[in-house]
C-alpha cells in the first residue's frame, strides 16, 4: 500500500518536469514518476520525434533511466496527461518486464488521480521472463 504522501510526492514530482515534454506533433505532454524499491524516485516525458516511431513515452523514459542507475524494483508509478491517458501497450509491455505488482497511478494535468491500479491489472495475460525459462 502506497501511502497518500508517497502518491503525493509522486504527483508533484510528475507535474514539475511535465512542462519539458517534446511533444510539437501532438500536443500531448506527458510525464511520469517511477518510485522504486530503494526509495528513489525517477522522472521521465515523452520525447516525439519528426519520424514517429522514434518517439519515446514518458513512462519508458523513467524506467530506462531506473534501470540505467541501477534500479529494476520498481513499486509505483504515475502517469500525467491532460485527460489521464493510460499507458501505451508498449509502455505496460516494458513495466510488466519489471514487476505485474507495479502501482500504475493514472492522473490528470491539475494532478488529480483518476485511477489507481497495478501492471497486471493493465496487462493481463502479459508475457514476462517467466515465459522465457
Amino acid at each position: 500500500m502506497l501511502s497518500l504522501k508517497s502518491k503525493n510526492n509522486l504527483i508533484t514530482m510528475a507535474q514539475n518536469v511535465r512542462s519539458n515534454a517534446y511533444s510539437p506533433y501532438s500536443k500531448y505532454p506527458v510525464s511520469a514518476a517511477l518510485l522504486t524499491g530503494s526509495g528513489k524516485v525517477f522522472t521521465g516525458v515523452n520525447v516525439e520525434s519528426a519520424a514517429y516511431p522514434t518517439t519515446m513515452c514518458a513512462e519508458r523514459v523513467a524506467v530506462f533511466s531506473a534501470v540505467t542507475a541501477g534500479e529494476q524494483d520498481f513499486t509505483a508509478i504515475v502517469v500525467m496527461t491532460d485527460n489521464g491517458g493510460s499507458p501505451c501497450g508498449s509502455c505496460r509491455q516494458v513495466l510488466a518486464e519489471f514487476g505485474l505488482n507495479t502501482i500504475v497511478i493514472i492522473t490528470n494535468g491539475a494532478g488529480e488521480i483518476l485511477e489507481e491500479t497495478s501492471v497486471a491489472k493493465l496487462l493481463p495475460g502479459a508475457f514476462t521472463p517467466t515465459d522465457l525459462a
